[in-house]
């Protein structure tokens, strides 16, 4: 049975296992429901999803997987608020917190929403959702361990609390000197409501009993407006290639045998994954010309002239056209981030190079050369000119041993310069102190 379950910190992968077969993922977030209907399943189950400082997942991937016949459920946490929103097109929600968004007898985001641990410890959670509060507090209220008055202050005092820090020590804490906290501290252990879980719970059981026969949509799907933004997402996944295949780990893990290489492509890539969600959350639109510019100097700088070289290269590197537009973006979100930081990059590069060892040799080279250009500046009559085709040929293809790039403006944007002539005066200062510094004689 192909079924997908977006589950977090409301339930462990166990107990879901114990009531509907299914494939396990992660929260959800933005993609991956378009990701999941790329896979066709005969149904997806939406219980835990990423709410703050991840993109959350789109209203229009739940509509678009309706739209192509696959039913989607919620409950409990980010499928229960996504689920009141989209009851009116088709999304099945499941139990009291649901039902409690789709009344509106509560509002906010922050009502189911917890700080929890990381994936490998299982998502555990590691505050209490304030529905669970008003659950637990309003069952302690009719079981007389807690008077009227002091569960409607426990409930303000904890709705003030930032969600990450509702667990239960700062909420009664808070409380302290309140009448019946002592009892219902006893209470708690054994009296408490998870109020998520058990909706979760309910949620796979009506998927299970669904499933059994076959799962029915909720009245007629909603067509998703094709916009610019949803095919910019679809355009995003498309182009990824799957995460966690076995060739690509043991390609890192060769990788890993060389440090010094592994940790300059580790620092790439990082920068690379922090420039594309930058550009993600700045609403960055890449211009046509961007990528076209990008591509050409990828192609010179790979020695990839003829299309048929190009498509040579992308084969022997596993990638779709499409995929390496992809990859030909990210760098340049990564210029734009870079150049949007030149005022400030040099002191961060300064930094680096005190930690890499070479600033104090730096620092007295750039003092030498200074020496040697001023002198060959004051004895710019007695010396014979400088032809600057000759010294850019010097520079690139005796220093650099490569050829002269055509777009010198590129080139000297890419090394932070305003311009070629930036460019070429930096070139000919290092040609005259090569030529003229007699300390190196």
């Amino acid at each position: 049975m192909n079924v997908i379950v977006f589950v977090g910190p409301t339930l462990s992968a166990n107990s879901v296992s114990e009531i509907l077969d299914a494939t396990i993922l992660p929260p959800v977030q933005q993609g991956d429901v378009y990701r999941a209907v790329k896979s066709n399943p005969k149904a997806i189950g939406i219980i835990d999803g990423y709410f703050d400082g991840v993109p959350s997942v789109w209203h229009k991937e739940i509509l678009w997987a309706m739209e192509q016949g696959i039913p989607v459920y919620g409950s409990a946490s980010m499928g229960a608020l996504r689920a009141a929103e989209l009851a009116d097109f088709g999304m099945i929600g499941v139990g009291r917190v649901f039902q409690d968004y789709l009344s509106g007898t509560i509002l906010d985001d922050d009502e189911v929403a917890v700080i929890h641990g990381p994936a490998e410890l299982g998502f555990k959670p590691l505050s209490e959702p304030m529905v669970s509060v008003r659950a637990t507090v309003t069952k302690a209220r009719e079981e007389g361990v807690l008077p009227p008055d002091t569960a409607v202050e426990l409930v303000r005092l904890t709705k003030e609390l930032n969600y990450r820090d509702r667990g239960w020590d700062r909420i009664t804490g808070s409380a302290a000197g309140l009448s019946g906290i002592e009892a219902f501290l006893d209470w708690l252990p054994q009296g408490g409501v998870d109020v998520k879980a058990d909706d979760a719970r309910e949620m796979l059981s009506m998927m299970a009993q669904h499933l059994g026969g076959t799962a029915q949509l909720v009245g007629e799907p909603a067509r998703v407006e094709r916009t610019l933004a949803w095919r910019e997402l679809c355009d995003r996944v498309d182009a990824e290639r799957p995460l966690g295949i076995e060739g690509d780990a043991a390609l890192v893990d060769e990788l890993r045998l060389t440090p010094t290489h592994y940790a300059r492509l580790r620092d790439r890539a990082a920068l690379a994954l922090l420039s594309r969600e930058e550009a993600r959350r700045a609403e960055r639109q890449l211009q046509r010309n961007d990528l076209v510019q990008q591509m050409s100097r990828h192609r010179f700088e790979a020695g990839l002239p003829r299309r048929s070289d190009l498509m040579s290269w992308l084969e022997d590197n596993d990638l779709t056209l499409q995929q390496y537009e992809t990859l030909l973006a990210d760098q340049c979100h990564t210029d734009a981030a870079i150049a949007e930081r030149n005022h400030t990059l040099n002191v961060a590069i300064i930094d680096e190079l005190r930690r890499d060892g070479v600033y104090s040799d730096l620092k007295d080279r750039a003092h030498r050369k200074s020496l040697v250009v001023q002198d060959q500046t004051d004895a710019v009559e007695t010396r014979a000119p400088t032809n600057r085709t000759q010294i850019l040929m010097w520079y690139f293809e005796t220093c650099l041993d490569r050829d002269v790039p055509d777009d010198l403006e590129s080139y000297a944007a890419a090394l932070g310069l305003e311009g070629r002539e930036e460019l070429i005066e930096l070139i000919e200062a290092e040609y005259l102190f090569c030529h003229f510094d007699r300390s190196q004689a």
